[in-house]
């Protein structure tokens, strides 16, 4: 299953793979007429957790708050992510889905009870932000709500009535609450999570009584009056192969979905490290980590096709993305950490690997959205700003729902503490009479002479942009909140048929070619 770097033989005629080594030029073919998977938008997910600051004071501030807000939600956050055109949003949790009753989130909010959120922080949550709250988000957003049900601390009859309470139309005690609560029509809610991270905070459970839990809770969340649930199954963690092999034994299609999370957590010195104090060396190594993701993969998707050989079960990485040390001087438990380029090219490389499984990876969730880990924004009190990561994912926007091209890729690599680390990275995609080229020079120094040769296709306009800086530990502050966004990138011509890029070190490009 292997779709890594690939040699062609056409190009090894000039360069042979010792000769190649020692210099500095990528060479790209991309088969332009080979497309026929579809690049899953969902795959650009993202990730809202009552976590710190993402619900409130990051998307929801309420009706009487100072900071200008649109119904109760942050008026800049929700235009900056409308651009981002998110085609999903996860949601409560994150281990706070397993403690969360959704009755404690209805109603007058000022009759909602109080509960404390025991995971992260041991902060009061007042429940003012509720299902009504995220799923009217979801609709200002354009984007599909992903539900995370309670298998943790919850019973089978609550995550059924929560699902007709969302979902049915009919005459019916949940539908007819849902209307006393100000909403007539019901929503349509197709991703349903059962339980998360039931190996750990969602229940510490061995992955048989999971499956068995699984399959009961599933049964009897019902479909309503037209509505479709993606079931989703509580998948692994990273390297827990077993995990997939049992779910997929014991449950197999009778889940539409299975998850997966995977952080690029550097372990560098015994800790995770700072997000914005880091040496060469730990960023080298946090780059070969964040591409380790492939391996994974593979391991996890052999399983599934030995079980699944139509593809009937999609995998869904719902939680992914870096992981640092909290910022000083912040609560621990908040998770708040700062977002560099380095964060940018993680977010860059993870996208061009997620566009390559098409066949098998259908949704993606970076966490998270707000405040917290790998964050698109940042906010405090009555200022906001967009991260490098941002960015990465306004620009690779182009690969929503595209034709995913195959490419063969020469580039020298980089050995990192025994993993072989490719300096650029790329994803191809076609759509709308265009296509896309997302590259990503993951070297401090060097810059790249990249040459992409298009098989059936004869290109003759290119544009594009540029996501750099000079420093790589550079990011954007609240006093500097531009220091680092997309540019204009003139560096591509193209010459008898062939793209010529001049990809400068540490550097992120979208091409546009038609």
């Amino acid at each position: 299953m292997k779709k890594s770097v690939i040699l062609f033989s056409a190009v090894l005629l000039f360069f042979t793979p010792s000769a190649y080594s020692q210099q500095k030029d990528v060479l790209i073919r991309v088969h332009a007429g080979q497309g026929k998977q579809i690049i899953s938008k969902h795959i650009y997910g993202q990730f809202a957790e009552h976590l710190g600051s993402c619900i409130y004071g990051g998307l929801w501030v309420g009706e009487g708050s100072s900071i200008p807000n649109t119904n109760g939600y942050r008026t800049d956050v929700l235009e900056a992510l409308k651009k981002l055109q998110i085609p999903n949003l996860r949601w409560p949790g994150g281990c706070f889905a397993d403690e969360y009753h959704w009755m404690d989130g209805i109603g007058p909010r000022d009759q909602r009870p109080k509960m404390v959120n025991n995971n992260w922080g041991g902060v009061v949550e007042d429940n003012s932000f509720g299902t009504h709250e995220f799923l009217n988000l979801c609709e200002l957003l354009g984007a599909e709500p992903y539900i995370s049900g309670n298998v943790g601390s919850g019973t089978v009859e609550e995550l059924a009535k929560w699902v007709e309470y969302m979902t049915s139309d009919g005459d019916s005690p949940m539908a007819n609450l849902r209307r006393k609560n100000g909403r007539e029509k019901p929503w349509k809610v197709r991703f349903l999570g059962v339980g998360n991270e039931s190996w750990g905070c969602g229940g510490n459970m061995t992955p048989e009584y999971y499956a068995d839990l699984y399959r009961r809770y599933s049964t009897y969340c019902r479909e309503f009056d037209g509505n479709t649930l993606f079931k989703i199954a509580s998948g692994a963690s990273d390297y827990d192969y077993n995990w997939t092999e049992v779910l997929m034994k014991k449950v197999g299609t009778r889940m539409k979905g299975l998850s997966l999370h995977y952080y690029t957590v550097t372990g560098w010195s015994g800790s995770k490290g700072s997000a914005t104090g880091f040496s060469d060396d730990e960023y080298y190594w946090t780059i070969g980590k964040s591409l380790e993701i492939e391996e994974v993969l593979d391991k996890h998707m052999e399983i599934m096709d030995k079980y699944d050989r139509k593809k009937q079960v999609g995998l869904m990485v719902d939680e992914w993305g870096t992981w640092f040390d909290v910022e000083p001087g912040t609560n621990p438990g908040f998770l708040y950490q700062q977002n560099t380029l380095r964060d940018a090219l993680v977010a860059a490389l993870t996208l061009n690997v997620f566009n390559k499984y098409t066949d098998r990876i259908q949704m993606a969730n970076i966490a998270q959205i707000v405040n917290v880990l790998q964050s698109m924004i940042l906010t405090e009190n009555e200022r906001m700003v967009l991260t490098p990561t941002y960015h990465v994912f306004e620009m690779y926007r182009v690969h929503q729902d595209a034709t995913y091209l195959p490419i063969d890729l020469i580039a020298d690599t980089r050995v990192i503490r025994d993993r072989k680390v490719p300096m650029v990275s790329a994803s191809a995609s076609r759509k709308d009479g265009f296509t896309h080229i997302t590259l990503a020079n993951v070297d401090l120094d060097t810059a790249r002479e990249v040459k992409i040769d298009f098989s059936g296709l004869n290109p003759s306009q290119v544009s594009g942009r540029i996501l750099t800086t000079k420093s790589i530990t550079d990011h954007n502050t609240f006093d500097r909140p531009n220091l680092i966004q997309p540019v204009a990138f003139n560096g591509s011509r193209i010459e008898k048929g062939v793209l010529n890029v001049s990809l400068p070190a540490k550097s992120i490009v979208v091409l546009e070619i038609k």
